[in-house]
């Protein structure tokens, strides 16, 4: 069936990238870490990275529940929802001044809000874009990745000039805005529908059964993918969480410097994205997720060389973010390609999980390590770096699941 007018459907590409730009306010972060650890916050090292922590770990659960809601009743509704509890999120954190405060309503209520929208545009997308998933879920997140080069500087001026509260409930409203508008513009395709001209039989490694959650969670290759996505994920949250403190602390970089380095990685987080999900189109997922481990391995191992080399630390920032935003690209449409487009939502929603469980494991293990070694980040660097390389081994185990009746 190829009824449906193309320019339908991008519409739905340009509305996702406008909600995932707001929604990639979790990876500003590391902006916001050390001023609560000021006055009048006084938050600890460890208090201050829990809302960070939290935010992922509800984002990730809430896209399972986002998921199955939006394959039943369609991404705008639920894509909405979201962008309200983002919002409301947001206002309450700026109207907080305890850990306790903070972490509900930043890390909870916006972990909800994320979640539920995040997963839309790219459920959405891949119904839309049959013939090009890998690119499509790239651009599907690009917002997300290039949100902290809009948001990072802004949010660092509004920090500056009117502190952290203030700047919690300006971007609450804007947020508001623009992700409840972006929503009215996501809508799925009809039952059946492909792009002119595209054949879905032609698809190697794609299958032609809807695998529901639960046939899903039956394979072997469901784990896989997910330990795989859980130790890029652990990886790279590590990275971004840590970002302008690595800056500050390992590479001697002023606070204006390090605050330009989130920004980089955030450039190269939003590039990666589109980067490896065209050439996952081109050779293959496993292939790209090899390579993407293999280089994010050494990278992060590479980052002990700071000290002596500091200008490493814009190079080993970039190829992170490069990395971390082929994950968001790759493996949703792996997702797509293994399972289905039918219960796209929910499916990914389960394999997204590892992206929260890692972000709790790498933003709570990073700040404890850091006590323990008076900020000395290369015990870190080496474990993480050394299980991006073992996971690379993990890819030669891939392969497409055969359906358990």
């Amino acid at each position: 069936m190829s009824s449906g007018k193309k320019t339908n459907r991008w519409s739905v590409v340009i509305a996702g990238i406008s909600i995932q730009m707001c929604l990639g306010i979790t990876y500003t972060w590391s902006v916001f870490r050390k001023p609560l650890q000021a006055e009048p916050f006084n938050f600890s090292l460890t208090q201050a990275s829990l809302p960070f922590a939290l935010v992922l770990m509800f984002c990730a659960l809430s896209t399972i529940i986002g998921g199955r809601w939006q394959d039943k009743k369609g991404p705008r509704v639920v894509a909405t929802t979201g962008g309200v509890l983002l919002a409301i999120g947001l206002v309450l954190a700026g109207l907080s001044k305890t850990i306790v405060g903070v972490a509900i309503s930043y890390g909870v209520i916006c972990g909800i809000g994320v979640g539920l929208a995040y997963v839309c545009p790219i459920a959405t997308g891949v119904k839309w874009f049959p013939d090009k998933r890998g690119l499509i879920t790239g651009l599907s997140v690009f917002g997300l990745g290039a949100s902290s080069l809009v948001f990072a500087p802004i949010a660092q001026f509004l920090i500056t000039s009117k502190g952290v509260s203030f700047t919690f409930i300006t971007l609450g409203i804007i947020f508001l805005i623009v992700v409840t508008t972006g929503a009215q513009f996501l809508k799925n395709p009809p039952i059946g529908w492909c792009p002119a001209g595209f054949n879905p039989s032609e698809r190697v490694g794609v299958t032609k059964y809807d695998f529901s959650f639960r046939e899903m969670l039956k394979t072997k290759e469901f784990y896989l993918i997910w330990i795989m996505y859980f130790i890029g994920c652990a990886a790279g949250l590590m990275i971004i969480g840590q970002a302008s403190p690595i800056g500050q602390d390992v590479a001697k970089l002023p606070v204006s410097l390090a605050t330009v380095g989130v920004m980089v990685l955030g450039i190269f987080n939003a590039c990666g994205r589109i980067f490896w999900g065209k050439v996952s189109d081109l050779i293959g997922r496993i292939k790209t997720l090899f390579f993407i481990f293999i280089i994010c391995g050494i990278t992060i191992l590479l980052l002990n060389t700071i000290p002596a080399f500091p200008f490493y630390f814009w190079i080993g920032i970039s190829l992170v973010g490069l990395c971390f935003g082929g994950y968001f690209a790759v493996f949703p449409a792996i997702t797509a390609d293994y399972y289905g487009t039918k219960n796209s939502g929910v499916n990914y929603g389960f394999v997204f999980t590892a992206y929260g469980f890692g972000g709790l494991l790498s933003n709570l293990f990073a700040p404890k390590v850091l006590q323990s070694t008076n900020n000395n980040y290369s015990l870190i660097f080496v474990v993480v770096g050394g299980l991006c390389l073992v996971v690379a081994m993990l890819t030669f185990l891939v392969k497409p699941p055969v359906l358990k009746r």
